[in-house]
């Protein structure tokens, strides 16, 4: 029977990073969303306590590059600034409330015999198919008891890697990319130098993943806009704005 994970931690750390190069360092205007609450009171920008949050877009915590002005901020969720030739974050955040992960992971570990396991591992990608994940490492540690490990991918699998790391009994999977919708399954026989006694499933996890996901955004902060704030032909911008999830640690216990 599998297991479906549950999480163990669930964090989102983000920033919002700007690349200028305009000549002559012009006054930008960054508008977020209107819905936008900062801290749990939801109720200023430099109130970062209380118990609840009005907006639908709730930071823990943020704090801004030194080059920007919050004097709009309350009112529009406006940020202005002259920003610096080349890159810089213009803003750091923090969000705890619960949000959906874009992964789901289910795992069955058991015997299968005298000094015999299997553990069989299914990720699901819980986000629309137009967007794709990059870069997928899962790893899950084993019972310290195991010596071997011999692994079987799905027919066909492409831009797949696995690994027994035997120094420390890990178990590595690498992806090169998931599309959303999509589910992989990978199949794991363990040889063991001893017996589990029936422990097998509390020497074994929890399974973490680190990925990339171009153009997804779970925390639901947005750029509105992004626009000089007094228009003149001198200047003819390019204005990209680019979304990416990066998960260091994503860890759900089997």
């Amino acid at each position: 029977m599998f297991e479906q994970g549950y999480i163990l931690t669930s964090e989102i750390d983000g920033t919002i990073q700007m690349k200028s190069y305009l000549t002559g360092n012009p006054e930008i205007r960054l508008a977020l969303n209107d819905d936008l609450s900062i801290g749990r009171s939801g109720r200023s920008i430099y109130d970062y306590s209380g118990s609840s949050g009005s907006g639908s877009v709730i930071l823990d915590d943020c704090n801004f590059h030194e080059s920007v002005h919050l004097d709009n901020f309350d009112v529009d969720r406006t940020l202005t600034l002259v920003p610096s030739d080349g890159e810089f974050p213009v803003m750091n955040y923090r969000i705890t409330q619960e949000f959906k992960p874009p992964f789901r992971i289910n795992s069955l570990i058991e015997e299968a015999g005298p000094l015999k396991a299997e553990v069989i591992l299914k990720i699901y990608a819980e986000f629309p198919s137009s967007i794709t994940a990059n870069t997928i490492v899962v790893e899950m540690p084993l019972p310290t008891y195991t010596t071997r490990v011999n692994f079987e991918l799905e027919p066909g699998a492409v831009g797949q890697m696995t690994d027994f790391k035997e120094s420390n009994r890990r178990l590595e999977w690498s992806l090169k990319k998931i599309v959303g919708g999509s589910e992989h399954t990978l199949r794991a026989k363990l040889t063991c130098s001893q017996e589990s006694h029936g422990n097998i499933t509390k020497e074994a996890g929890p399974v973490s993943m680190t990925f990339t996901i171009p153009m997804y955004n779970p925390s639901r902060l947005q750029v509105k806009y992004l626009q000089i704030a007094k228009k003149t032909k001198t200047y003819n911008p390019y204005r990209w704005v680019r979304y990416v999830t990066q998960a260091n640690s994503y860890v759900a216990r089997i």
